[in-house]
C-alpha cells in the first residue's frame, strides 16, 4: 500500500537517539530530561486511595472539578490573574497533548506559526501536519534572547499564532518583564492566539520571578498557557498536565480536546486536587533545583567547557568550543561511547541545525550523578 507521509522529514527523535546510544554504551544519561530521583511517596498513596474509593472510571472532559478549582486558584494567587474553573481550566494528559491540540483547534492549512529557535521538537510538526507553515526566529547565543524586531518582521497577514516558551527548554534562559511587554506591543491589535509553554514555571533560579503571560491582562486575554503536573512532581511518565485560557478560546479547544483523549487519568486528577492544596509542593522547587545546578556547575568550574548558568529549567547548556570544533551531534556521540556521558546536542532545534557548540545536561538527577557526571567533564582535555 503506497502512503504519503504528512511529516516526511520526521525521524526518531534526538530524545530517543541519544537514550538508546547511553543504554548500548553503558554511559551515565544526562541526555534524556526527567528526573533521576522518587516521587513523593504522599503523592503515590493519594493515588491509591482514589483508586481504592472508586474514582476508575472517566472523569469529566473538562477535568474534574475540585482540581480546576485548585489549578485556577495556584495560577491568579501567584500571577494576580482571574481564570475561572468552570470555562477557562482544562486537565490534559500531559503538556505535549494540550499543545497539539490548541495548534489543532487553531491552525489550518496555510497559517503562519511564529516559533523561537532553539525550541522544543513538539511545536513544529503539530503546525506542519495541520497544513500550517511555521516562520522561524532564532534565538542567538550566548543569551539566547529574543530579537524583537524579527519578531515584528515576521508577523504577517497570515499570522495566526506564536509560540513562546519561558523558562525555556533547552536553554535555560527566561523571558522577562520587559520582554513580555515588547510582545504584547507587537500583538495589540492583531488576531495572534499566543500559546505561552510553561511547563518550568515554578523553576527559575536567583531570586527571579516567573514572568506568566497570566499577569499581562493584553497577553491573557489572546493566550493559552500550558503546564504540567510531571514536571513539577516529578512524574512525567504519568502525563498529566494541564491548559488556562479565555473562555471563548477554551471553547474551541475543548472541541478538539474531547475527540483527542476526552479526559485525562481520574484517580491522579483527584490525587492532585488534594496534593495541590499545599503550596510548599511546588513553592520550593526553585531552590531544590537551583542547590542541584550550583552542585554541577561548581563540580565543572575547573574544567574547558563554558557556559552561562541556567536563569530556569533543569537543563544546563555547556559549550564545548575551547575542546573540540567538531559538530554538536558528532561530539554528543564521541562523549557517549568514548567517555560514557550522555547529553543532548542542540543544533538540531536551531534553524538549518545551526552549530553552537553546546551540549544540553540535565541536572534533574542525584547529586552522585551530577559529580560522575562532571568527573567526566572535567577528564576532558
Amino acid at each position: 500500500m503506497k502512503i504519503t507521509s504528512k511529516l516526511p522529514e520526521i525521524g526518531t527523535t534526538i530524545f530517543t537517539q541519544m537514550s538508546q546510544l547511553a543504554h548500548r554504551h553503558k554511559a551515565l544519561n544526562l541526555a534524556q530530561g526527567f528526573p533521576g530521583f522518587e516521587t513523593d511517596p504522599t503523592l503515590h498513596r493519594l493515588v491509591t486511595t482514589a483508586m481504592q474509593e472508586g474514582y476508575n472510571q472517566y472523569a469529566p472532559m473538562q477535568g474534574v472539578f475540585g482540581l480546576r478549582q485548585k489549578i485556577a486558584e495556584k495560577a491568579n494567587r501567584l500571577y494576580h490573574s482571574d481564570y475561572h474553573p468552570e470555562n477557562e481550566v482544562t486537565v490534559t494528559a500531559g503538556a505535549t497533548q494540550a499543545i497539539f491540540s490548541i495548534i489543532a483547534a487553531f491552525v489550518s492549512p496555510g497559517d503562519q506559526v511564529i516559533v523561537l529557535k532553539p525550541a522544543y521538537d513538539c511545536y513544529e510538526p503539530a503546525v506542519e501536519v495541520q497544513g500550517g507553515k511555521v516562520i522561524p526566529i532564532q534565538l542567538e547565543a550566548p543569551s539566547y534572547s529574543v530579537n524583537w524586531q524579527a519578531v515584528k518582521d515576521a508577523i504577517g497577514p497570515a499570522t495566526k499564532m506564536m509560540i513562546i516558551n519561558t523558562p525555556h527548554n533547552p536553554t535555560g534562559s527566561v523571558l522577562s518583564e520587559e520582554d513580555m511587554q515588547q510582545l504584547a506591543k507587537l500583538l495589540r491589535g492583531t488576531n495572534i492566539i499566543l500559546l505561552s509553554d510553561e511547563v518550568y514555571e515554578h523553576i527559575i533560579f536567583d531570586g527571579h520571578s516567573h514572568q506568566s503571560v497570566a499577569r499581562f491582562p493584553e497577553l491573557k486575554e489572546r493566550s493559552f498557557i500550558t503546564a504540567s503536573f510531571g514536571k513539577t512532581f516529578h512524574v512525567t511518565g504519568w502525563k498529566m498536565g494541564y491548559v488556562l485560557g479565555p473562555k471563548d478560546l477554551m471553547s474551541e479547544f475543548q472541541k478538539v480536546h474531547q475527540f483527542n483523549v476526552f479526559c485525562a487519568n481520574h484517580p491522579m486528577q483527584r490525587a492532585f486536587a488534594t496534593y495541590l492544596e499545599t503550596p510548599e509542593h511546588y513553592l520550593q522547587l526553585a531552590d531544590f533545583y537551583q542547590a542541584k545546578r550550583d552542585i554541577f556547575l561548581d563540580a565543572i568550574k575547573d574544567s574547558k567547557f563554558t557556559m552561562t548558568p541556567a536563569s530556569g529549567t533543569y537543563f544546563q547548556l555547556l559549550n564545548y568550543s575551547n575542546i573540540s570544533k567538531e559538530h554538536d551531534v558528532r561530539y554528543a556521540q564521541w562523549l557517549t561511547q568514548e567517555k560514557g556521558l550522555a547529553a543532548i546536542p542542540t543544533s538540531v532545534f536551531n534553524i538549518d541545525q545551526k552549530n553552537d557548540y553546546n551540549l544540553r545536561f540535565c541536572f534533574a538527577k542525584e547529586d552522585d550523578s551530577l559529580l560522575r557526571a562532571a568527573e567526566i567533564l572535567n577528564s576532558i582535555a
